[in-house]
């Protein structure tokens, strides 16, 4: 494996790896206020989230891995730029929905984060088909998870800090 195909498997690991930290911190900072919101009819049982989010960032990992490992260094490169601005999203939401409470923001960021991660499963496939497809159940949770940001943030009365 050349130096290059080295650094991109790196930085698919500290990108995921700092993605699962920062938003496994965040979501716990305040765990009362959390079980205290009003739940979209839609939302699948808290049990479904612990089992999701691991297969999530395997998915990414996985996938980033192989498109770092067989495709041209250009589209690595700009694959690379696709994962961090979508994880940058991702974790925009989960610091503006569990911080500062902001649900409007988070809903934002978060459909933002679905609409990168559907445009990183095109590319991910034209590039690794087989990872493209381990990306799908991914970009899937990203738009089941913004429809639901979008039903807290009609759930929760207009207040500071929700906008």
């Amino acid at each position: 494996m050349t130096t290059g195909r080295v650094a991109g498997a790196v930085v698919v690991l500290l990108v995921v790896g700092a993605y699962a930290v920062l938003a496994v911190r965040w979501t716990a900072t305040d765990p009362g206020w959390y079980a205290a919101l009003p739940r979209p009819w839609w939302q699948p049982p808290d049990v479904v989230f612990g089992v999701i989010w691991p297969l999530n960032f395997v998915a990414l990992v996985v996938s980033g891995l192989a498109v770092v490992s067989q495709a041209a260094p250009r589209d690595v490169a700009a694959w690379l730029a696709l994962l961090v601005a979508s994880v940058a999203l991702a974790v925009g939401w989960a610091h503006e929905f569990y911080v500062p409470h902001h649900l409007g923001r988070a809903a934002v960021l978060l459909a933002g984060a679905a609409v990168l991660t559907w445009l990183l499963v095109v590319v991910t496939g034209h590039l690794v088909t087989w990872a493209g497809w381990v990306l799908v159940p991914y970009a899937v949770w990203l738009s089941v998870a913004t429809s639901l940001a979008v039903g807290y943030w009609r759930l929760v009365p207009l207040q500071a800090g929700t906008g």
